[in-house]
C-alpha cells in the first residue's frame, strides 16, 4: 500500500493536467464553428444560436450564420428582427450567399405583406440555379405572394413545388392546388392557354372539368374521378387524390327517414319558429309552380296596418330583422306584384321532391335544454335534426357530442368544424360578404360602409372587410350611423363620404404590436398610427367610388338624397344596399327616388317564383322578415335531404329560395344572392 506521501505527490502531478484539459474544452466550446448546414439547406436551429455564432465568427462564415439567422427569425415570427438582420449583411458576398440573400429577401417581403415587392424580387431569380430546398422555398414564396388569388402562375408554382415535397407538406400542396382550381369558373378555364409540354397542368384542368360537370351527382362524380385516374396515371393527384375528392369516393348518403325539427314553438321567438316550420312543411308537401301568377291581385290598401313583428335580438336571424335592440320600423302593406322586378332572375329548381309521408316531429326548444332534446330525438329514432334556431343554443352544439346529423339554423360567432354538423343561417355578415364579392366583380376599388352604430354594424363591417381583402381589395372605410331621428336631424348638414379604415381580421392580427417583458413585467407597445386615428375618431377620405348601406327603408330615404347632395357631376359613387332596406311599402315615389341603387335579397323576394312569393307574402301579411324565414324553412328541407352532399362533396350547390347555397370546409352554408336595381321606377335584375 503506497504511503500517504506518495499519494499526495501523484495527486499534485495530476491537478495541472486536469485544469489544462478543462480550459481547452471551455475554449473549444466558445470558438466559432463553421456552419454544420449550408445556407442553401434547411435552417433547423434557433435564431439565438445562429446569431451567437455570427457574432463570434470571422468574415469568412459570418454571412452564412446571418442568412441562417434571418430564416430562423422568420420561422419564429420575428419579422422586424429578420428584416433588421437582413439589412446588416455585408456587401462582399459570394455568389452562393448573394443568391440566398435574394431569396430570403423575397421571404421577408412576403412576411411583411409587401407582396408586390416580393413578386418583383422573385422575378429576378432563376429557379434553375437553386438547389431542391431553395426551389421549394422559391415556389412557396410565389404562392404566398399571390395572396390566394388563382392564376396560371399560381397553378404552375404549385405544380413545380409538388415533387420537391414529402409527407404532410406534399399532401398540403395537393389540397392547395385543388383549392386554387375550384375557385376558377368554366370561363376562367377557357381563357387559359398552356404549353404543349404541361401535361400535369392539363391533367389538373381535366380533373376540374370532371368535377364541374358532375359535382351535383355523387355517383357520376365517383365514376368520373376513377376514369380520370385511369387516363392520367402519373399525375400527382392520381396517386394522391385531394382530400376533398377522396371523400367523394367514400360518399354514403345520410338517412332522412325521420326528421327532428328543433324550433322555438312557444315564448317570444315562437313566431320565427312558426314561419320556418310552415316553410319546411310547404316544401315537404309540394310548392307552387315557378310559373308566373296568371292574374295580378288588386293593390292592397296602402293605409292598412302592418303585421306586428316581435323583437327578440337572440332570434334575429333574418338579415332584415332589427338587431341590437334597434327600434322596429312600421311598414305599410303593399301588393307583392307592385314590388316584383321586371324580368326576374331564373327561378330555383327544387332538388328534393315533395314527400308528404315523411316522418317529421317538432321539438320545442323553449321548454327543454338542447342536450335533453337531442337524447330524446335519438331515442325516438330520428336520423337527422334540423335546428335549433337561436344562436346561444347553436353555439353549444359542438360540445353536445350527439351521433345525429344536425343542420343548425344559425351559426356560432366562431366557426367550428364538426363531422356531423352543418350551419345554415340568414346572417347579415353572410350578406355583407356577398356584397363585397358583388362590388368587387363590378370593379369597385374604394368602398365606404354606412352601417348602424354598435356591435351589429361592427360585425357587418368586419365581415365585409375580410371578404374584400380575400378578393384582393385594399382599404375599406366605415362610417357609423345613428337612429332615424339622428339622421333626420342632420339632413341640412348632409353626409360626408369619409370614414375610418377597417382592418381585416388577418391584418389586425398581423399588425398587433407586441409588448416587451422585462423582469416579469410586460410593458404594452405604443399604439400604431391607425389605432390612434381610430381612437380619436379620425377618418380617412379619398376617391370613394361605392357605398354599401345597411339601413331600414325609412333610413335609406334620408341617406340616399344626402349622398346625392354630397357629390356632384359624374363623380357620384355607386350605391348598394342590404336587404334590410327592401320591405313592403315601397311605392313608385320611393322607387324613383332610389334610382340607380342596387340591393340584394333572397331569390323568393327577388321574384323568381311569383306564385310562391304571392302565397308567402299574403300568408304573412307582407312581413318580409317572416317571408325570409319561411324561405329558410323551404331550403332547410332541401339541405336536410342533401346533408351528406353538403358535408362531403366540395362545391355541391343548391339553388334555393334564400340564395345559391354552398358549404365551406366547416360546413357553414354560404349564400350567393341575386341583385336588383331601381331603374326608372322599376326593379330590374343586375347581371353579375
Amino acid at each position: 500500500m503506497p504511503s500517504s506521501t506518495t499519494f499526495r505527490t501523484r495527486t499534485g502531478r495530476l491537478i495541472p493536467a486536469v485544469i489544462v484539459a478543462m480550459l481547452l474544452a471551455s475554449c473549444s466550446s466558445q470558438a466559432p464553428q463553421a456552419p454544420t448546414e449550408t445556407v442553401q439547406a434547411k435552417a433547423t436551429g434557433s435564431s439565438d444560436y445562429y446569431l451567437q455564432q455570427a457574432q463570434q465568427s470571422g468574415d469568412d462564415t459570418k454571412a452564412d450564420w446571418q442568412l441562417l439567422a434571418v430564416r430562423a427569425l422568420l420561422r419564429e415570427g420575428k419579422v422586424p428582427q429578420a428584416a433588421d438582420q437582413l439589412a446588416k449583411l455585408p456587401q462582399n458576398l459570394t455568389a452562393v450567399q448573394a443568391q440566398e440573400q435574394q431569396l430570403v429577401s423575397a421571404e421577408v417581403q412576403v412576411a411583411q405583406q409587401n407582396f408586390q415587392a416580393a413578386a418583383t424580387t422573385l422575378s429576378k431569380i432563376d429557379p434553375a440555379n437553386l438547389n431542391s430546398d431553395q426551389q421549394a422555398r422559391f415556389y412557396q414564396a410565389q404562392i404566398d405572394a399571390s395572396q390566394g388569388r388563382t392564376s396560371l402562375g399560381l397553378l404552375r408554382a404549385y405544380i413545380a413545388q409538388e415533387p420537391l415535397l414529402q409527407g404532410k407538406p406534399h399532401l398540403n400542396n395537393i389540397d392547395a392546388t385543388w383549392a386554387a382550381l375550384i375557385q376558377m369558373t368554366p370561363q376562367d378555364v377557357s381563357n387559359i392557354t398552356i404549353n404543349a409540354n404541361e401535361n400535369t397542368l392539363q391533367g389538373w384542368l381535366d380533373l376540374l372539368s370532371v368535377w364541374q360537370s358532375n359535382k351535383q351527382d355523387p355517383d357520376l362524380l365517383k365514376a368520373g374521378i376513377k376514369d380520370w385516374q385511369r387516363r392520367y396515371p402519373v399525375n400527382p393527384a392520381a396517386k394522391t387524390l385531394p382530400t376533398q375528392l377522396n371523400s367523394v369516393l367514400n360518399f354514403q348518403p345520410s338517412s332522412t327517414e325521420k326528421i327532428a325539427l328543433f324550433l322555438p314553438m312557444s315564448g317570444a321567438a315562437q313566431v320565427y319558429g312558426n314561419a320556418i316550420q310552415q316553410g319546411f312543411n310547404a316544401a315537404m308537401n309540394g310548392l307552387p309552380s315557378a310559373q308566373p301568377a296568371a292574374q295580378q291581385q288588386p293593390a292592397a290598401d296602402p293605409n292598412a296596418a302592418p303585421a306586428p313583428a316581435p323583437a327578440d335580438p337572440n332570434a334575429a336571424v333574418s338579415p332584415s330583422a332589427q338587431q341590437d335592440g334597434a327600434d322596429q320600423e312600421q311598414q305599410p302593406a303593399v301588393t307583392p306584384a307592385a314590388a316584383a322586378p321586371a324580368a326576374a332572375p331564373a327561378a330555383p329548381q327544387p332538388t328534393t321532391p315533395a314527400n308528404p309521408s315523411a316522418q317529421v316531429k317538432v321539438y320545442d326548444t323553449s321548454t327543454q335544454p338542447i342536450p335533453a332534446l337531442l337524447a330524446q330525438a335519438q331515442q325516438d329514432g330520428a336520423t337527422i335534426v334540423v335546428g335549433p334556431l337561436l344562436k346561444d343554443q347553436v353555439s353549444g352544439l359542438a360540445g353536445d357530442q350527439t351521433p345525429l346529423n344536425v343542420l343548425a339554423l344559425n351559426q356560432p360567432e366562431t366557426e367550428k368544424s364538426s363531422p356531423n354538423i352543418c350551419y345554415f343561417a340568414l346572417s347579415p355578415e353572410d350578406e355583407a360578404q356577398d356584397a363585397a364579392r358583388h362590388m368587387w366583380q363590378q370593379h369597385r376599388q374604394a368602398p365606404l360602409l354606412l352601417v348602424p352604430r354598435g356591435n351589429f354594424g361592427d360585425r357587418i363591417a368586419q365581415a365585409f372587410a375580410d371578404e374584400w381583402q380575400k378578393q384582393g381589395g385594399q382599404t375599406v372605410l366605415k362610417q357609423s350611423l345613428g337612429s332615424y331621428a339622428e339622421l333626420k336631424s342632420t339632413i341640412r348638414s348632409g353626409i360626408r363620404l369619409t370614414g375610418t379604415p377597417v382592418s381585416s381580421s388577418a391584418q389586425a392580427a398581423a399588425a398587433a404590436p407586441q409588448g416587451v417583458t422585462i423582469g416579469g413585467i410586460t410593458i404594452p407597445a405604443p399604439p400604431t398610427d391607425d389605432q390612434i386615428t381610430q381612437a380619436t375618431g379620425g377618418g380617412a377620405s379619398g376617391n370613394v367610388d361605392s357605398v354599401y348601406i345597411v339601413a331600414t327603408q325609412d333610413e335609406l330615404t334620408l341617406i340616399k338624397p344626402m349622398i346625392d347632395l354630397a357629390v356632384s357631376g359624374r363623380n357620384k359613387p355607386a350605391v348598394y344596399a342590404s336587404s334590410r332596406s327592401y320591405q313592403a311599402g315601397a311605392g313608385p315615389d320611393y322607387r324613383l327616388e332610389m334610382e340607380g341603387v342596387q340591393f340584394s335579397d333572397i331569390p323568393l323576394l327577388a321574384g323568381t317564383n311569383p306564385a310562391l312569393m304571392q302565397q308567402a307574402t299574403g300568408q304573412f301579411k307582407n312581413d318580409y322578415s317572416l317571408v325570409r324565414l319561411y324561405a329558410m324553412g323551404i331550403d332547410a328541407w332541401d339541405l336536410a335531404n342533401h346533408f351528406s352532399q353538403m358535408r362531403q362533396i366540395p362545391g355541391f350547390q343548391i339553388n334555393g329560395n334564400t340564395g345559391q347555397l354552398s358549404a365551406n370546409q366547416n360546413c357553414v352554408i354560404h349564400r350567393k344572392l341575386p341583385w336588383l336595381q331601381y331603374s326608372q321606377g322599376a326593379l330590374v335584375p343586375v347581371s353579375s
